[in-house]
């Protein structure tokens, strides 16, 4: 419980910093409409066309398995944020709370003890699971917490992220959102493209070559390959 519960408040801050606090009301501190669902939906699709899922072009190319799991991880960032909302404007709880609720799920279990596999061949089924996820945001009317938390650890374990994938890569992830913003992302003037290669990249680089690294050594190294461009 204690990852759920770190990248739960990790999430709460990061939305806090760049939104604005009362953010859950569905506004930016800008007056921006926020909508997490959405959010969701197009990462899912995007997901998606890390397979090679088109039957009229490049049909026996594999599936982009890095970039699935970046995918999955983005999904995550905005599924925290949807569960953060739900949770604050139907008073059902603490962040604890919410950590409690999350790991008591059904496909918890699988998805924190077993070690995630891919299977290039498997990728009808994992689209499937996919459109599955996004069909529980897609219904405004009876949008199911319960559910959607299911179905996307299910989907996820199927997409190359476990419990300890989804932790590392969050925390990448969210170090990484952190420095876009404080680097002109909102305002346009970010470069995400860092000597070719898209900052996920870059990232993920960092990271594999420094397992050890923490928060703040990774935004460092961060900070010092974009100073380079």
């Amino acid at each position: 419980m204690q990852k759920i519960l770190e990248m739960l408040k990790l999430q709460q801050e990061l939305n806090d910093a760049t939104n604005g606090t009362g953010w859950e009301n569905g506004f930016t501190k800008n007056g921006k409409i926020i909508d997490w669902k959405r959010c969701i939906y197009m990462e899912s699709a995007e997901l998606i066309d890390s397979f090679a899922w088109k039957h009229w072009k490049a049909i026996d190319k594999a599936p982009d398995w890095d970039n699935i799991k970046v995918e999955t991880i983005d999904i995550w960032h905005f599924a925290l944020s949807l569960l953060l909302q739900e949770f604050k404007l139907k008073n059902l709880g603490s962040l604890e709370d919410l950590a409690k609720n999350i790991v008591s799920q059904e496909s918890y279990l699988s998805f924190s003890t077993k070690v995630a596999e891919t299977k290039d061949d498997s990728l009808y089924e994992v689209i499937k699971m996919v459109e599955e996820m996004m069909f529980d945001v897609l219904n405004p009317k009876d949008f199911n917490l319960n559910l959607f938390v299911n179905n996307f650890f299910i989907m996820a374990l199927n997409c190359g992220v476990d419990l300890n994938v989804l932790y590392s890569l969050y925390i990448g992830k969210n170090v990484l959102n952190r420095f876009r913003q404080d680097n002109g992302y909102k305002e346009g003037s970010y470069i995400k493209i860092w000597d070719g290669s898209e900052d996920n990249v870059v990232m993920l680089d960092i990271m594999a070559k420094n397992p050890s690294y923490g928060v703040d050594e990774l935004y460092s190294s961060l900070a010092k390959v974009y100073k380079k461009l």
